[in-house]
């Protein structure tokens, strides 16, 4: 029987690819070259490499080029693979898969696939596997090197060798060997080589063309020879050879090249499965010989079967124990053969080994006589139309997995065109709204500029506005003044007068009478000297001190109001002297209350408003409330509105607070420095 010679191949690592892009020559970037270079030093532990590896990525990611950050991550994936972390292994491929295409790098990116097939095939997914592999030597085919179209071929030909399409494989392989000719003979190549031609001779003998299976072992073991390290793979392809001779019944052969191959102890340093497997094959042969010497076989079988067992090989020890049921079989000793019979059975099942597991069926049926017997066949004739299905099955899906394959490429390039033409539309539309932003921005810079001067004659209006409502407080001033000197005059002093002539006139009289008109004349000048008390008051009284400005204000709530179809009512103190206010500052006011009333009008729709004036701790209380449906103050603060209000609050060195709910209204209160 065929021995693989590792049960699993390590990935042969590609030398990295140059990407053409220009690097870094900076500190960080000599740093991750030195991480690469540790990382990758097989004279580190994994251990270490893997510190190394992780830091060069970290480091790279820094730089945000993404070529490098890929050749980091690939390091990283090398020593993943070698601490057979393979879910690790699994994914970093994957992102490097992203980047390399990003890049567009076909080298890289038949890597990268390549990676990905060993991890579905250790998997034992071949389909996916096959997939990937099929990927992998394409991208290397665009790469346009051979050398690295190999590997991949290989493994393809070993999961259709594995899934029997052998024809398949066959093709496969023949086309792995002519790439290879021409190359140089490196150790890699010709172990490539030798792979190839061993690989053929397995399946030349499982489609029963045996003597085209000897000279493709023929060819390895030559190759072998000049290979420096190639006694392992020579002994393995005559191994192979010895198989071919049992099959032609040339024992005395088959036993020569055993014995030859078990002399050697050095081989089975480097892989100790290979001694039980060859005892058992000695042991069997010696049987299916003829040789009688039963004991001695037994004795051989026996100890295949412990070795293969403590080594926890149990591809071994599921050949070891079909023999020993077929030699106790061979000797009539039914029960021995029974139990290692059904041992055959469990292990086959474990392994997933079918070719086993349908000879084991077999052999139970002619072991367990009767309906027992009936039901391994049955499940013997189920079992092989079941992988009759499965193998054509696999063949259509690796066929359409080849067709799939072409297509996706097809598709690739559709998509990497449209998005060539998708990035220049959006750089047409990018250009578009750019130059609609700055066409925007200028219109409203315009608007912004055209409120400022509209802004600055209100202003203007304002003050002239002011000013002719000082001119009216002075004439009021003047009038009262004109009207109190005339009462002065024609009043008070005419009063006066007379009481005095009433008085001299009783100088001499005496008398009671004389008396009570002396006390009568002395309350009239009592209550002149009251009247005379209450002008000197009125004249001390500026009557007219702040009504002027609050006066404006009104007009200015009475129009804006009528205007908008608002109630409104207006409160203010007489406590607060507006003279004592600077016209920059009332104008202010006054533009926050037109603000105001603007915004009440167009976003509150309110009906009715409250507008006061206090004065508390030598703060002017300015609040301003409507029975509106509210706002968010939160998310309104950046209107235009509210920052105007804002902007002329800060003017006065006030404060403003906004308070508002929905459907409950709105207040907002100012608080504005007053110093008399």
């Amino acid at each position: 029987m065929f021995k693989f010679r590792k049960l699993i191949f390590l990935l042969l690592l590609i030398s990295f690819a140059t990407q053409g892009q220009a690097i870094l020559k900076s500190s960080k970037y000599d740093s991750i070259v030195v991480l690469r270079s540790k990382g990758d030093d097989s004279k580190n532990t994994l251990d270490q490499r893997f510190e190394y590896a992780d830091k060069a990525v970290k480091l790279s990611q820094e730089t945000g080029i993404d070529s490098i950050i890929l050749r980091s991550r690939r390091i990283l994936s090398t020593v993943y693979l070698y601490q057979g972390d393979f879910e690790h292994f699994y994914k970093i491929n994957h992102k490097n898969l992203k980047t390399a295409r990003q890049l567009k790098d076909t080298l890289v990116i038949g890597n990268v696939n390549n990676n990905l097939g060993y991890y579905h095939q250790v998997n034992m997914q071949n389909d996916s596997a096959y997939y990937y592999y099929t990927n992998a030597i394409k991208f290397y085919g665009l790469a346009k090197n051979k050398g690295f179209q190999i590997s991949p071929l290989i493994y393809l030909s070993f999961i259709q060798h594995i899934e029997k399409d052998y024809l398949g494989s066959e093709e496969t392989a023949i086309h792995a060997l002519k790439l290879l000719e021409g190359l140089p003979k490196t150790e890699k190549y010709l172990g490539d080589a030798w792979t190839l031609n061993n690989l053929l001779g397995i399946i030349s003998f499982d489609l029963g063309q045996y003597d085209t299976s000897m000279e493709y072992h023929k060819k390895a073991i030559a190759i072998a020879n000049k290979m420096d390290d190639g006694l392992s793979d020579k002994y393995t392809s005559i191994h192979n050879q010895a198989s071919i001779f049992r099959k032609n019944k040339n024992y005395k052969k088959a036993l020569e090249l055993y014995t030859d191959i078990i002399s050697h102890k050095d081989l089975f340093i480097d892989d100790p499965t290979f001694y039980p497997l060859l005892l058992d094959n000695i042991a069997f042969t010696k049987f299916e010989a003829g040789d009688k010497d039963y004991d001695a076989i037994e004795q051989m079988l026996k100890k295949a079967y412990r070795l293969s067992d403590s080594l926890g090989d149990q591809i071994t020890k599921l050949a070891v124990t079909i023999d020993l049921s077929k030699f106790y079989k061979g000797q009539n000793k039914l029960d021995s053969a029974l139990n290692y019979a059904k041992k055959s059975y469990s292990l086959a099942k474990e392994a997933s080994s079918n070719d086993i597991l349908l000879e084991t069926m077999v052999l139970l049926s002619e072991l367990k006589p009767g309906e027992e017997g009936k039901k391994y066949l049955n499940e013997h004739i189920k079992l092989s139309d079941s992988l009759l299905q499965h193998e054509r099955g696999i063949r259509n899906k690796f066929a359409r997995v080849q067709f799939e394959t072409d297509k996706i490429e097809q598709e690739n390039e559709r998509i990497a065109t449209q998005r060539f033409w998708l990035l220049i539309v959006s750089i047409v539309l990018l250009l578009t709204l750019f130059l609609l932003y700055i066409i925007i921005t200028q219109r409203a810079k315009n608007k912004e500029l055209k409120f400022e001067r509209e802004q600055q004659q209100t202003n203007e209006e304002i003050y002239n506005l002011m000013l002719s409502q000082q001119d009216k407080v002075d004439e009021a001033r003047a009038n009262e003044k004109k009207r109190i000197s005339q009462e002065m005059h024609d009043g008070i002093l005419g009063r006066l007068f007379g009481t005095r002539l009433s008085l001299d006139s009783l100088n001499f009289s005496d008398g009671k009478e004389a008396i009570q008109k002396r006390m009568g004349y002395i309350k009239d000048l009592k209550v002149i000297e009251d009247d005379i008390r209450k002008i000197s008051h009125d004249l001390n009284t500026d009557f007219v001190a702040g009504s002027g400005f609050m006066d404006i204000v009104e007009t200015l709530i009475q129009n804006q109001t009528q205007a908008y179809q608002l109630t409104y009512d207006f409160y203010y103190t007489d406590d607060i002297n507006w003279e004592h206010i600077s016209n920059k500052n009332k104008i202010h006011i006054y533009r926050i209350l037109q603000e105001t009333m603007q915004n009440i009008y167009k976003h509150a729709e309110a009906s009715h408003i409250n507008i006061s004036f206090h004065l508390k701790n030598n703060v002017i209380l300015l609040t301003i409330n409507d029975n509106g449906k509210g706002f968010s103050v939160s998310k309104s603060k950046k209107g235009i509105g509210l920052k105007n209000i804002n902007a002329r609050v800060d003017e006065v060195n006030g404060t403003v607070q906004f308070e508002s709910e929905i459907d409950k209204g709105t207040t907002i209160t100012i608080q504005i420095p007053y110093s008399k």
